[in-house]
């Protein structure tokens, strides 16, 4: 009886326009075996039955089927099972399409984000409406000097299992209503987190409402923020309007993004309403 042909492991990766490392890692996992290999050289040799093997392994893989998966197939190869893992298989592409697409209007949004930070006008007071948003809120007493004192409350940020703090751009500082109506600058009452709709926090987060506000951008960053927050009050103060919450300072570009402070850009806003009848 003749003897099969046999094909070198080069000329089987050739062949299927993959690697030998390949081969020999699905050997490894008893995928695939060698119809012969060498006592001497430790050559491994394939034959045409191997390529069958080969070809729905390779199929499996180009829709993203795990290894493990595909031993399991091999091993008992029946339609109705075929059938289940591809089926299996489609759940998870469809979840791993909704997680890309979540990711994608992250990007956008951040992309936004940086587009109206680069646009920004320096040092003037303006009227806002500021969207409704949620947020993950740490009360904390923090005087800031440099960019490592925002570190330790951003870690207590992450406390809860959270994605929401790889992006930049979103961690801000706030000071009460109370201090602010004394004049009170100096150091932050709490630090919080920006969520996109998109983001998923399993922690405890607070929604704000929709809400009218002054905002000031400025060239620096938290540690250079002291004397806008002056300039801020007495617009409020000019305008008969009061706070009505904490401040909402946030860095939309700074150390993380760029290495130019000529570029840094801070936001703060201060929520506010006209002021009540009777009110000091």
């Amino acid at each position: 009886m003749d003897q099969p042909k046999l094909f070198s492991i080069g000329q089987v990766a050739q062949l299927f326009h993959t690697s030998a490392s390949s081969l020999r890692h699905y050997e490894q996992l008893g995928l695939l075996t060698p119809e012969r290999i060498d006592p001497d050289t430790g050559y491994r040799y394939y034959s045409v039955r191997q390529f069958e093997v080969l070809n729905t392994i390779r199929y499996l893989r180009a829709l993203d089927m795990p290894l493990s998966e595909i031993a399991g197939f091999l091993q008992d190869r029946e339609v109705g099972l075929i059938e289940e893992k591809l089926r299996q298989q489609k759940q998870i592409l469809a979840h791993k399409v909704r997680e890309l697409k979540r990711i994608e209007r992250k990007i956008d949004n951040r992309l936004a984000q940086l587009r109206d930070a680069q646009e920004s006008v320096f040092d003037t007071v303006s009227l806002h409406q500021l969207p409704p948003c949620r947020i993950v809120w740490v009360k904390t007493a923090l005087r800031i000097q440099d960019f490592f004192d925002m570190e330790a409350p951003i870690r207590e940020l992450e406390r809860s299992p959270s994605e929401a703090v790889i992006f930049l751009g979103k961690v801000g500082v706030g000071i009460s209503r109370e201090k602010l109506c004394a004049g009170q600058f100096e150091e932050y009452d709490s630090v919080f987190l920006v969520l996109d709709e998109e983001d998923q926090f399993d922690g405890p987060t607070l929604r704000l409402p929709e809400t009218l506000c002054v905002r000031l951008r400025f060239c620096g960053v938290h540690s250079q923020a002291q004397r806008h927050y002056h300039t801020l009050m007495d617009a409020i103060r000019a305008q008969d309007l009061e706070p009505t919450g904490f401040s909402r300072e946030i860095t939309m570009i700074d150390y993380g993004l760029t290495s130019d402070p000529q570029k840094f850009v801070t936001e703060i806003c201060i929520p506010v309403r006209p002021k009540q009848s009777g009110d000091a």
